[in-house]
Parts: C-alpha cells; sequence; structure tokens
C-alpha cells in the first residue's frame, strides 16, 4: 500500500435535461440518473445505487485481502449488499447496511475460521467505517471441494 492520505477524484458533468456522466482519469464513464424513488428513470446508477456498490465491493475486496494475507483458500464469494435510506431528524441517510454473503470453500473444518475471517474483514472495509450506518453480516458458508 501506498503511503497515506491517498486522494481519489471524480469528475460529474451534466445538464438540466440530461443523464449525468461521471469519470475518472483511466476509467470506463459511468452514466449516473435518479432512481425511480426520487422521480428519475431508475435504469441507470444512482448515487444510492453506486454507495451500495462501493460498500459492497470494499467487504469483498477486504475479504480478498485478509484470506490472502492469512492463506486461507476460498472458491467463490458473493456480497448482497442492501441499504437502508431513512429520514433521521431533518437529513435522509442510509441507516442500515446488511451484507448477505455466502463464501464457499472446500474444508469444512475451516468454517469457524472462514467466519472470523469475514467478520474481520467488515471490520476494516474503510467504506463502511466512513458511514454511521449499522452493518449486519449475515454468512452461509459452504463446503465445496475445491
Amino acid at each position: 500500500m501506498q503511503a497515506l492520505p491517498h486522494f481519489y477524484n471524480v469528475n460529474v458533468t451534466g445538464t438540466p435535461t440530461s443523464q449525468l456522466t461521471a469519470s475518472s482519469k483511466g476509467l470506463t464513464n459511468l452514466v449516473v440518473d435518479g432512481p425511480s424513488e426520487f422521480g428519475g428513470p431508475g435504469d441507470q446508477w444512482s448515487p444510492e445505487t453506486l454507495m451500495m456498490s462501493a460498500v459492497a465491493n470494499c467487504f469483498v475486496l477486504s475479504f480478498k485481502a485478509v484470506s490472502n494475507a492469512s492463506k486461507f483458500p476460498w472458491k467463490s464469494i458473493q456480497c448482497e449488499s442492501e441499504g437502508k435510506l431513512d429520514k433521521v431528524g431533518r437529513a435522509m441517510t442510509f441507516t442500515q447496511i446488511t451484507h448477505k454473503v455466502t463464501l464457499v470453500i472446500g474444508d469444512a473444518s475451516e468454517k469457524e475460521k472462514a467466519l472470523k475471517l469475514l467478520e474481520k474483514s467488515e471490520a476494516i472495509c474503510l467504506v463502511s467505517n466512513s458511514l454511521k450506518s449499522e452493518v449486519t453480516l449475515e454468512c452461509d458458508i459452504q463446503i465445496e471441494a475445491l
């Protein structure tokens, strides 16, 4: 890892009648629009879905780093993350995030270690650590020969 602090830059452009385009140097542009819940078309990435994508991806990348450092073999992971957006006082905020994780491993005797690594991954996830939301982790560890 490079020395901290790190800086990340995103540029968003649009007009009153167009969808937004989010760009960052060296990356593919994203079309962004409002979700249907806020009167948008609901057929593009929205700030809300991008937020949940960031949380889910950070969790899985944290797990990859933790399992690699622990030399823990695994076959696949799937993480479905759901965020609850609600009004708290005068502000809207994500109040609850639930990760539903399915991890496939090859050895039943490693199930407890797998759970500990998943929990550690959530504890170190920088995106969810940057939010006020309560985070719940639901784990389904499945055994399948590697």
